[in-house]
């Protein structure tokens, strides 16, 4: 697990990338196909890895609406202030998403998809249904707390804001999004394709739910 700070984040190299560093203030920057959405940040082509082990590690790769949600997360956190605001930093912070997210091999036939489904991101794509939310599990994994608002379920993951107990107003996972899509590709079987989980959760440090699930990780794997 690499901890990247935001002063730090940009001096991320993976091997075979050639780091495309666009910070020119008020300008909106290409990297390849990649096209940024913020005006003082250049998306570079670390930051699209970045993402796309995010979205490859914590979702089902079968599944376009968890990638992009997963995503969406880390666009959130980014520009939240509470979070490194860059992509790598989010991703790469101690505890937050799955062990090696930033150093495991990506061996998966959906690869190109996830890695279209990360440009997709960047280029200013969200998923409406995730909002505002920057947390999420395992879908289907139930929790004692009081302040969890769940708004999504999609790619094997419950999506949720961290709420006061007053203002939770969905307090039970809604059902999985693409089984509305299974549903409305029923005439197109071709569309549907085969399910590939990820190995591994998100674990948010200092979170009681997040050290949960790593710990029964942790077990798993001893």
């Amino acid at each position: 697990m690499l901890v990247m700070s935001s002063k730090g984040a940009g001096a991320l190299i993976f091997p075979g990338i050639v780091t495309a560093m666009l910070a020119l203030s008020g300008c909106v920057q290409n990297v390849g196909d990649i096209k940024s959405s913020r005006a003082s940040y250049g998306y570079t082509l670390s930051d699209r890895e970045c993402l796309a082990r995010a979205m490859f590690f914590e979702s089902n790769r079968s599944s376009r609406d968890g990638l992009i949600a997963v995503g969406t997360v880390v666009m959130n956190r980014v520009k939240s202030g509470q979070y490194p605001d860059t992509i790598c930093g989010v991703v790469g912070q101690k505890g937050q998403f799955a062990p090696g997210v930033l150093s495991r091999p990506m061996n998966s036939k959906a690869l190109p998809e996830v890695q279209s489904a990360a440009a997709a991101v960047l280029k200013g794509e969200r998923h409406p249904g995730v909002k505002n939310a920057m947390f999420f599990h395992t879908a289907g994994l139930k929790f004692p707390y009081k302040n969890m608002h769940y708004v999504l379920v999609a790619g094997g993951n419950a999506f949720y804001e961290k709420r006061s107990a007053h203002l939770v107003t969905q307090s039970e996972q809604p059902k999985p999004v693409e089984k509305t899509l299974a549903a409305s590709a029923a005439a197109s079987p071709s569309t549907v394709q085969e399910s590939a989980l990820s190995y591994a959760t998100q674990a948010e440090a200092n979170d009681a739910i997040g050290a949960m699930i790593l710990k029964e990780n942790q077990l798993q794997a001893e």
